[in-house]
């Protein structure tokens, strides 16, 4: 008996020198002090702790108030964003539930000291800001206005910013000088600030419900027909003096799906996209 006992001691004090042996080779060694910890498990706790939550997505439409901005407010309203917009009349008339989930500013983008705080906490903006008028007044706004946004949201560290531009119409670009120079000279200062973030959509005629008070224009009447024929009809375009003018129209419900993706979808590629691009990414899926 006593010779038996010996031999399951002396059996299990081998089994641990080999254990300890094993260990040991690896380059580790795990004492049985309680007061001692593995020092691996150490980093591994510490990489769990202070996790900061995903940033919140704040969009700031400008122009959130006219045809192609209120589509877009209500398109990143449905997306679950957070939407703040800025214009010169600040909240529209429009009578439906997504108006109230949005928060609007009041501003002039041609006197900073009036909009500037609307820029706080905002990850991406979109510029539907534009209009007619003398050639100087055209320029100003669809040129200068977009300028002053595009520097200042470079200077607050805004991530993306998506220029609602316009397609060339060749001829009709003399006649309406003001309007194309100034779209020109915002699209130049936003691939040059935004660089790795900017984003201009060049449309032509976008046709959609347009509110005029309280009437409702449905252009889709015109406009619908005409993209179904012109989207096939791209070798026109080619035509001198007058191809511009085959430019198919497109539907605001295309033109603000791609800008909200491309306000906020970090592998949206930056740079131009015409119109044929436009109804190429509004029929894609978002990459998830």
């Amino acid at each position: 008996m006593t010779s038996l006992t010996s031999r399951l001691i002396h059996s299990r004090t081998s089994l641990s020198k080999l254990y300890t042996m094993a260990v040991s080779s690896n380059g580790r060694y795990l004492s049985t002090d309680s007061n001692k910890v593995d020092e691996p498990f150490k980093v591994e706790e510490a990489e769990t702790l202070n996790v900061p939550p995903p940033p919140t997505e704040k969009l700031l439409v400008l122009g959130g108030n006219g045809f192609v901005g209120s589509h877009i407010c209500k398109e990143a309203v449905d997306r679950g964003l957070t939407v703040a917009s800025l214009s010169r009349s600040g909240r529209p008339s429009i009578q439906e539930s997504w108006v109230n989930n949005v928060i609007w500013h009041q501003g002039n983008l041609l006197s900073s000291d009036s909009w500037m705080q609307a820029l706080n906490g905002v990850t991406s903006v979109i510029s539907c800001v534009g209009g007619f008028g003398s050639q100087s007044y055209m320029y100003k706004i669809n040129g200068t206005a977009n300028i002053n946004a595009i520097r200042a949201a470079s200077e607050k560290g805004v991530k993306r910013f998506v220029y609602i531009s316009a397609a060339d119409f060749g001829l009709v670009n003399y006649l309406l000088q003001g309007y194309y120079e100034g779209k020109k000279a915002a699209e130049t200062e936003l691939l040059t600030k935004f660089a790795y973030g900017g984003v201009v959509l060049r449309p032509g005629f976008i046709y959609g419900t347009r509110n005029v008070g309280s009437v409702k224009l449905p252009l889709g009447v015109i406009g619908s027909p005409l993209e179904m024929v012109l989207q096939h009809a791209k070798p026109l375009k080619q035509l001198p003096l007058v191809g511009p003018l085959f430019t198919p129209p497109v539907s605001v419900t295309a033109v603000v799906k791609v800008a909200v993706r491309a306000a906020t979808d970090p592998v949206f590629p930056p740079g131009i996209v015409d119109v044929y691009g436009i109804l190429r990414y509004s029929q894609q899926q978002r990459a998830t």
